[in-house]
């Protein structure tokens, strides 16, 4: 048996040589081939292990022709991102997929409308397999770009945009996401809120170019349908938009008695307001958030009553869509196909002192 030189390079036929196997099998088992033997899957690993074999990652790529990496790309500029525990939730459940498929994460970030092109250039240049991409906008290029190069692509979030190939949301049959209950969600925070003997309950809505936002927006029309326009107002998704709109409601409608806020971080500016104002929470006005994305709902004083979502594990499961698709197919190729209907994850009214 040939042992690699001291200070040399262990090569896939030195791990071949170790593990008394072809180098055609040594080198399926390398680059995760099927119909190898587990005995000789074995003794593959464990020669790989014993001589400190490194696959050649080039060489590998120009095998399987796959990266090993995926993008994650995230619609919004980086101060909102690294301000979100939302983000942070989402990405910590897509990497510890894709540490389990032994694949890269790539994290890519929309500043402005300009970083678009840069973001074509990169998926088109064979950089990643394939892309996971959230927080899109309705006017939002990326899914035409995907679809343009035919990069594999999972979203978060139920489909909204318009695929700008003059076909409107029609275009988007057959897109694979995943997305949680909101409309569900927002509907029985409303509800709880109103069991509560809540009369005058306004809304403070995320963006409503984002679907998320306006689906909440329809939960709480669905409890709530005798609302007027005067108990909604819109935000952003941030502590100061929730804040803004705070006080826009009660400018509008000083009897309010519970707010239903889009998101925990507008929850925690509508909450800064209401004291500001003299009002009690939950004694004058109650308030629930959506979310309930660590810390900020415990964190808050009150804590916040908010409607869970299993953010972690949307990530992960957009992860799993997407390795499927990618090694799922007849041929275990980028192109295997996965069902198009949207997956949808449970939430659940989270009671705590807000509300």
């Amino acid at each position: 048996m040939t042992e690699p030189r001291p200070g040399s390079r262990p090569t896939l036929e030195a791990v071949a040589e170790h593990a008394g196997v072809s180098r055609a099998t040594a080198s399926r088992v390398v680059n995760g081939g099927d119909g190898v033997r587990a005995h000789l899957v074995d003794r593959v690993r464990t020669a790989i292990r014993e001589l400190g074999y490194v696959p050649n990652h080039a060489a590998r790529t120009l095998v399987t022709r796959r990266t090993g990496a995926v993008a994650v790309i995230i619609a919004e500029p980086e101060v909102r991102i690294f301000s979100d525990p939302f983000f942070s939730r989402q990405v910590r459940g897509i990497a510890k997929e894709l540490t389990a498929h032994d694949t890269q994460l790539v994290l890519l970030l929309v500043e402005d409308r300009g970083d678009y092109d840069r973001i074509e250039r990169y998926l088109a240049g064979g950089h990643v397999d394939g892309a996971l991409a959230f927080s899109l906008h309705t006017d939002d290029p990326l899914p035409a770009i995907t679809r343009r190069i035919g990069m594999p692509t999972v979203y978060g979030g139920r489909p909204g945009w318009t695929t700008g190939t003059g076909d409107g949301e029609e275009g988007n049959e057959g897109v694979v996401y995943v997305d949680a209950d909101n409309r569900g969600g927002a509907r029985e925070a409303v509800r709880y809120l109103l069991a509560q003997g809540r009369k005058r309950i306004a809304h403070i809505a995320g963006p409503l170019d984002q679907t998320s936002a306006a689906d909440r927006l329809s939960g709480y029309r669905d409890a709530l349908a005798a609302a007027g326009p005067e108990l909604f107002a819109e935000g952003d998704f941030t502590p100061a938009g929730g804040a803004r709109a705070m006080a826009e409601l009660l400018d509008r409608d000083a009897g309010i008695d519970a707010v239903f806020a889009g998101n925990d971080l507008m929850a925690t500016g509508a909450l800064r307001v209401l004291r500001e104002s003299g009002r009690t929470v939950p004694g004058d006005v109650a308030l629930v958030g959506f979310d309930d994305a660590e810390p900020v709902a415990e964190s808050a004083d009150p804590p916040l009553t908010t409607v869970r979502q299993d953010i972690e594990g949307m990530g992960r499961l957009m992860a799993r869509l997407l390795m499927h698709s990618l090694h799922g197919g007849p041929d275990g190729g980028r192109h295997g196909r996965i069902t198009p209907d949207p997956v949808i994850t449970a939430t659940a009214l989270v009671r705590r002192a807000s509300a």
